[in-house]
């Protein structure tokens, strides 16, 4: 039996092999056109179930915009809130998919793949998940949002964005700053914009002739003049030392203020109330002073007579 099989494998000719093999590769052509007619349906209706879903996140995710901006949530947990909708419809969307083409195969193995892919990538990228994380933090911390006005690490500026990486600052020189989220979250940060009313400290120094009790007086009323303090509130001078010059002293009180500029501007509008105050009633602001007190130490004046000698 044996030799009977090698005979008609012997006997088949060149010519009748190619025949075989092209009429299995038609048959298979054939296969998979007749599958991919059969599945065209469910591929069409596949692709209109995604596009469905990709058009019902956008809507879904402004109106759960809407109900978390009626819950008076910041913009950042607004804004955060959305994506997530978003993304989390656009996924089932797409899983669904896959189940109409009838790929539930695939679709374990696509599972299977992006546990494992996902194991590599969050080792290899352990400060961008860090920052991701610190992200959704910061979001849902209300004690930094956008419109804020904030100081950190050296830095200051309004907060214009908060994502998943970074937070967005506009420097007072129109610039942007990129600062990573976790930078904020494992970092002291100083937000000017918590509160509506903020202390204003403005330092200055008299001669010492002046009379002490007269200046404090002065600077008090001046400042109860042009600033009106809230119940609560109040106005504080302290005489905080002997300067080279100058009698020094500080005085603090409470003003509107949301960010930075505005302290600048109530520290120019109490400096020029303070100096004209003071002009009025002739209390000197000196200047750095030095004097040169030799004592005993006097210079010793030598006279060096030349004879000139014809």
């Amino acid at each position: 039996m044996l030799g009977m099989f090698f005979q008609d494998e012997i006997s088949a000719s060149p010519l009748e092999r190619a025949d075989e093999v092209k009429t299995e590769l038609i048959d298979k052509i054939l296969g998979w056109v007749d599958t991919a007619i059969l599945n065209l349906p469910n591929f069409i209706l596949a692709i209109i179930v995604f596009v469905l879903f990709i058009f019902s996140a956008k809507y879904i995710g402004s109106l759960v915009g809407k109900i978390v901006e009626k819950g008076k949530a910041s913009k950042s947990v607004q804004l955060i809130m959305i994506k997530v909708t978003k993304v989390t419809i656009i996924m089932v969307g797409f899983f669904v998919a896959l189940g109409i083409l009838n790929l539930n195969t695939v679709l374990t193995s696509v599972l299977g793949a992006a546990g494992v892919v996902g194991l590599a990538v969050g080792l290899a990228l352990q400060g961008t998940l860090n920052n991701t994380f610190s992200g959704v933090v910061l979001s849902f911390q209300p004690r930094i949002q956008i419109g804020d006005w904030i100081e950190t690490d050296n830095h200051a500026g309004r907060v214009i964005d908060i994502n998943l990486r970074n937070v967005v600052l506009q420097t007072p020189d129109q610039n942007m700053l990129i600062i990573p989220n976790a930078n904020l979250v494992n970092q002291s940060f100083k937000n000017y914009s918590n509160t509506n009313r903020g202390r204003i400290i403005v330092d200055c120094g008299i001669g010492y002739e002046s009379d002490l009790d007269l200046v404090q007086k002065i600077t008090e009323n001046t400042i109860k003049k042009h600033f009106k303090q809230k119940n609560g509130e109040g106005i504080e001078f302290y005489y905080v030392g002997f300067g080279d010059s100058s009698i020094d002293f500080q005085v603090r009180f409470w003003a509107n203020v949301r960010d930075k500029k505005d302290v600048l501007v109530g520290q120019h509008k109490a400096i020029l109330e303070i100096k004209r105050a003071f002009n009025e009633n002739d209390i000197n602001i000196p200047f750095p002073i030095r004097t040169l007190d030799f004592g005993k130490n006097k210079f010793r004046s030598d006279t060096i007579s030349i004879k000139q000698e014809s």
